[in-house]
């Protein structure tokens, strides 16, 4: 799931990807109806990408809860944020059992299906296997990596000490240089 240029305007309705910027606004374009319009330094803009969700422990990426949505629903779109406030919000707790009932009010969870539904039905939402494939490659290289390190560590220790130790006597140099020009100036 990429949430990267999707973003939402504090009293605009649905989402926006942005498309250019220029010196005082930016331009955005709507999910919903694919209109253009400028987006002002003085609109609350926020990026869906840095959205989080308060729990009791750490705070969860809304891009995780999206994760945890399409699971559950096995890919397909999930309630209607038009649904009554309590089975919402029992959704929501079968999603995200330890979200802070306290600080995410009734139309957060709201917005959280509305947006999912929307970004479902452009075809944002899809769980790509190639970031399983990466990760697990990455995982496979971490493991490889800690025989060669120490290897690389000591032969780039010798080179960084060789330099630094004739980088200072140029730097004495020029003190003394400039120290003698600038008592030539004063008489």
């Amino acid at each position: 799931m990429n949430l990267t240029g999707i973003i939402a305007i504090s009293g605009k309705p649905g989402l926006y990807r942005v498309v250019a910027q220029g010196k005082n606004n930016i331009i955005v374009q709507s999910l919903a109806d694919n209109k253009k319009s400028p987006a002002y330094s003085t609109d609350r803009i926020s990026a869906l990408e840095d959205i989080s969700i308060y729990t009791y422990d750490e705070d969860q990426p809304l891009k995780d809860v999206f994760k945890a949505i399409y699971k559950k629903e096995n890919g397909q779109e999930t309630i209607s944020h038009k649904e009554d406030a309590s089975k919402l919000f029992d959704f929501m707790i079968s999603i995200l059992p330890n979200f802070d009932q306290e600080r995410v009010y009734p139309s957060d969870i709201k917005k959280i299906f509305q947006w999912y539904n929307m970004l479902h039905k452009i075809g944002v939402l899809t769980v790509e296997e190639k970031e399983e494939t990466v990760e697990t490659a990455e995982a496979a290289q971490t493991e490889k990596k800690p025989e060669k390190k120490p290897a690389a560590k000591t032969a780039a220790k010798k080179t960084t000490t060789k330099p630094a130790a004739s980088a200072a006597k140029p730097a004495a140099a020029k003190k003394t240089t400039a120290t003698k020009t600038g008592s030539s100036r004063g008489k």
